[in-house]
């Protein structure tokens, strides 16, 4: 027995690295030699499939502040439909008791909020060239938006006067046009709120974003215009535009001196922030994810002022940030698909996992009850029985508080397959990018096969912890489908008693963000989602786990358990 245990000197980095390689493989094999086989070894390996049960859950009032980005524009869905995107933010100035001096005139206002790109290659001259793409959603070629900019004259506030703690205040999202659809809506424990009731006026020139499309180019600056040279700035791609001087005239530099430019908290009361408002032309659009959180995201005021010099004058500027409550609101216009709470009885033929206050799917790892060695048992217990180890009793043995296994789960897999006759709109790589997220429905934390998973890509996030919840795979029919590990999330279950036999499976477009949106009054198992699932504007759908003739019967879901049985 001594050495068949020698073996496990190895340290568990490396263990879970092999086994990861193995998992990341499209098939199991089986290796057989004369030096290991099924006679020769100190154990016999199997496989079983659980009886599984999914179905689908409608999204609604869903977290919409303190998001890690932001969805800006209209994207329609071939399978879904229309999706619209706005935004509400606060600004902040950076510097506060300002002089402005005497006679300023203002030379521009400037507002700049980057996107989200990388650097693909270098121009002729070389300079970076970049791309948007991993953060654009739209057709090809990208069809214009209408985005108008307005003054919100809501007031935003910090803390939840319903709290006895001084709770932050969340706001909700009310996406599904049941008021109206066409006015962006966010609700609160207090009712709904109306933004379109709330805006002020327009901080802009409406016709320069009445056709607007992100630009992929870098933002060439001319900073310095010599006879025979020029110094020029670029800048990543970005939403810059200039805006209205008399408005920012009014509303900023003639409160010199006044009380509301003394601080951050009366800033806010009197300028209660933007309200980007996109609108579809002719029922299309794009939609892009924008970093208002950068640094360089801001609001700059350029100004000139008499100089302390007679006949002089002195340049300077005023900048104001995007910090404080910033909220996404949606407007879904669903025409192909009826997203409703689906069948936690029977189960789901299919699933439809739907970004932006949609839809995301339930798995129950072990349903209702099952045949186990010839008494009827709930598939939980039989699980438990199936790999634990008991005395003569009956009674399931433990060591140093743990449970003993008879059986030891080497790999476990969620295979997901996806419905190939979705309407991708003619586009054969429309899903070729997506990822499923799974989590702990229970905790509202990742799964332990995720926090123990080394392949984290910072840069892309698409090639991201690849072990625990896989990538998508199509083989030569067209068969697309996915494997979710879940090896560690069992074997807690066994060892340690865990309770967590519910995953919450949704679309995301980082899986590295697993940050969680929280459900209004939520009263059910689902109380929150990840926050990912809101910034990803597309939809896809899976078959589930019903008997139907619908679904292929190898094509439904299912979890598969590839286990060692130790011959001692």
């Amino acid at each position: 027995m001594n050495k068949i245990f020698k073996g496990a000197k190895f340290s568990f980095l490396f263990l879970f690295l092999s086994l990861s390689f193995i998992a990341c493989d499209k098939d199991f094999n089986t290796i057989e030699s004369d030096v290991l086989g099924k006679d020769n070894a100190n154990f016999n390996t199997d496989n079983a499939n659980i009886q599984i049960l999914a179905y689908n859950k409608k999204l609604d009032s869903l977290q919409i502040n303190s998001l890690a980005s932001n969805l800006l524009g209209v994207f329609n869905d071939p399978a879904y439909g229309l999706t619209t995107a706005s935004i509400i933010t606060q600004v902040t100035p950076t510097s506060f008791n300002p002089d402005f001096g005497t006679n300023t005139i203002i030379d521009s206002v400037v507002l700049r909020v980057p996107y989200y790109s990388k650097i693909n290659g270098t121009d002729d001259a070389g300079n970076a060239t970049y791309s948007i793409s991993d953060s654009l959603y739209g057709s090809d070629p990208i069809d214009p938006i209408k985005l108008s900019i307005y003054q919100n004259n809501y007031f935003l506030r910090d803390f939840n006067p319903n709290s006895t703690f001084n709770e932050r205040q969340n706001y909700y999202s009310k996406a599904n046009g049941s008021i109206n659809s066409t006015d962006n809506f966010a609700i609160t424990e207090n009712g709904p709120i109306n933004f379109d009731n709330n805006k002020g006026a327009s901080v802009i020139d409406p016709s320069l974003l009445e056709n607007y499309i992100p630009n992929t180019n870098a933002i060439v600056l001319v900073t310095n215009r010599g006879e025979t040279s020029e110094l020029t700035e670029r800048l990543t791609p970005s939403l810059r535009v200039k805006l209205d001087i008399p408005f920012w005239k009014a509303a900023i530099i003639d409160k010199n001196g006044q009380s509301v430019l003394s601080n951050a908290n009366n800033f806010k009361d009197y300028f209660r922030g933007l309200y980007f408002k996109a609108e579809a032309i002719d029922g299309k659009g794009n939609m892009i994810l924008m970093n208002f959180a950068s640094t360089d995201a801001n609001i700059t005021i350029y100004y000139s002022k008499d100089s302390t010099v007679a006949g002089e004058r002195t340049s300077s500027n005023y900048r104001l940030n995007f910090t404080g409550n910033r909220l996404n609101t949606f407007i879904n216009n669903f025409t192909g698909v009826t997203l409703v709470d689906g069948d936690k009885t029977y189960g789901d033929e299919r699933l439809y996992l739907k970004g932006a206050e949609g839809s995301m799917a339930i798995v129950d790892l072990f349903n209702g009850t099952v045949d186990c060695n010839g008494s009827q048992t709930t598939a939980l217990e039989c699980f438990k029985k199936t790999y634990r180890k008991t005395d003569a009793s009956g009674t399931y043995v433990t060591k140093n508080g743990d449970f003993v296994l008879k059986n030891l789960i080497n790999e476990a897999h969620l295979v997901i397959y996806e419905d190939n006759s979705i309407n991708t709109g003619g586009d054969d790589t429309f899903h070729k990018y997506d990822r499923l997220y799974v989590y702990d429905l229970k905790n509202n934390i990742t799964t332990i096969d995720y926090s123990l998973d080394p392949s984290e890509n910072t840069t892309l996030p698409v090639n991201s912890k690849f072990i625990s919840l896989g990538q998508r795979q199509t083989d030569d029919a067209g068969v697309s489908k996915y494997k979710i590990r879940l090896t560690e999330h069992l074997n807690n279950i066994l060892l340690r008693d865990s309770t967590n036999t519910k995953i919450g499976l949704v679309l995301s477009n980082n899986v590295n963000y697993t940050a969680n949106a929280q459900i209004l009054n939520s009263k059910d198992v689902v109380t929150s989602v990840p926050a990912a699932s809101l910034l990803m504007p597309r939809g896809t759908v899976l078959y589930g786990t019903r008997n139907s003739v619908l679904v292929p019967e190898n094509r439904k879901m299912r979890l598969e358990i590839f286990f060692t049985e130790p011959n001692y």
